[in-house]
């Protein structure tokens, strides 16, 4: 009998070039299918909830595949593991409903942007943070955060090669909180373009340093041109926090407190 199970993940994408699986290797996708394949003694393909560039990272990643071998969920995690790279880790696993789909279930998906603000580069937290060495005002991008709650078209925060079919959105949360020299900014919405957090990022951190208003983001909304938008931000302090699924596909929810914790 097939079953299908779905697998928490979580990564630093830094040593990766992106999630999706292509001919030259050295993705995310590529090295879990290939410790699946360890254990499953057979190609096992997967599907995720959500794709990430070069660089960015995920605390909880949701994927699923398909297989008809009779294993302990164990296996699918502690054994996975053992053929894992540094820096992948699957955290849980789980048999789901035929019907479950990583990526079309869902209803939303969060992302986090860590900046660490001050004048010198980066060490210890070097390729997990952007860095931005300007003084940056949390009050005026804050501001600027709630125009950005709502349904809106995210045009102006669009990569040039995003594929998605609509630039209208619909943002249920969209914050900023500061702790020490490290700014936190938060994002949950039905789904996201292709830079477009990134892209949000750099237009706050222009707020915050003074070339812009917090109108600027209203006005951006409005206009839907990219070009007149601030530069795309690094994907250094970027995190996939995962999707968000009804109750009833009782997966487990998030559990990445971690990162609060280490900025407290």
């Amino acid at each position: 009998m097939v079953v299908r199970i779905a697998l928490g993940v979580e990564y630093c994408g830094s040593a990766f070039h992106g999630w999706q699986s292509q001919a030259g290797g050295g993705t995310v996708q590529d090295a879990l299918e290939a410790a699946l394949r360890e254990i499953a003694g057979q190609p096992v393909g997967v599907m995720c909830a959500g794709r990430t560039d070069a660089g960015v990272h995920a605390s909880h990643q949701v994927v699923h595949f398909e297989t008809a071998l009779d294993r302990p969920l164990s296996a699918w995690v502690r054994g996975v593991n053992s053929n894992l790279p540094a820096g992948i880790a699957v955290r849980w696993a789980q048999p789901v409903d035929d019907e479950f789909h990583a990526r079309f279930s869902a209803r939303g998906r969060r992302y986090r942007y860590l900046l660490l603000n001050r004048p010198q580069r980066p060490g210890l937290w070097a390729g997990r943070v952007g860095w931005c060495h300007v003084p940056l005002a949390l009050g005026v991008m804050q501001d600027a955060c709630t125009r950005l709650v709502g349904e809106h078209d995210f045009s102006a925060f669009r990569a040039a090669g995003c594929q998605a079919k609509s630039p209208v959105k619909t943002m249920t949360r969209a914050e900023v909180r500061q702790s020490g020299s490290m700014f936190v900014f938060d994002f949950e919405a039905s789904a996201f373009l292709h830079h477009m957090v990134r892209n949000l990022v750099g237009s706050l951190v222009y707020i915050g340093k003074g070339a812009q208003s917090p109108d600027w983001i209203g006005a951006l909304l409005q206009m839907q041109d990219r070009k007149l938008a601030a530069p795309t931000f690094s994907p250094d302090g970027l995190y996939f926090r995962g999707p968000i699924y009804e109750a009833h596909w009782g997966l487990p929810d998030p559990d990445d407190d971690f990162l609060d914790g280490l900025l407290t």
